[in-house]
Formats: structure tokens, C-alpha cells, sequence
């Protein structure tokens, strides 16, 4: 982890009240509905939001993505998009 504060390992993020995540059958793709606004989620971002309940920390997050992808850079980038999103206050 960086130990920035938007990166903290024990943080529990979870999608802002006027956020929603939903999965568009159509693109097989999936979105952040916000008020006015559409987000297209590119590649795994969706299956990442999906354990962001406020009942996991980052760090279990990463444990738990790193299992399913071996190999891939989780640790690494999953806390810096996480990081991103709340900065955007998408997630807090």
C-alpha cells in the first residue's frame, strides 16, 4: 500500500448513496449510475466495486483479488483505483 490517506488498507470503502453499480446487458459492460451521469466501467473495475460493501477493508479486497487473479498487479493498482474513485466521491 502507498499509506497515502486514499489508499489506507483499513479503510472500508463502499459506493456513495447516489451511486449505483449495474451490470448493461446490452454492452455486457458494466456502469456507475450517477445523478445526471453514466460511467462505463472498463475491464474487472465492476467485479472490483462489487466487494466494496463497507464491510471489507482494502486489504482484504486485494487478498481476495489476488487469489482470483494470480499473477496480476492487484496490490498495486487496485488500492491507487479505489483511491481514485473516493477522490471522486463515488465511494467513501
Amino acid at each position: 500500500m502507498t499509506g497515502r490517506p486514499d489508499t489506507d488498507s483499513d479503510w472500508k470503502p463502499v459506493l456513495s448513496r447516489s451511486v449505483v453499480l449495474r451490470h448493461d446487458r446490452v454492452r455486457d459492460t458494466d456502469l456507475l449510475v450517477l445523478p445526471e451521469r453514466v460511467v462505463v466501467l472498463q475491464g474487472d473495475a465492476g467485479s472490483v466495486l462489487r466487494l466494496c460493501d463497507g464491510a471489507k477493508d482494502v486489504g482484504t479486497i486485494v487478498a481476495t483479488l489476488a487469489e482470483q487473479h494470480p499473477g496480476a498487479p492487484v496490490a498495486d493498482e487496485v488500492p491507487v483505483f479505489l483511491g481514485r474513485l473516493r477522490a471522486e466521491g463515488w465511494l467513501k
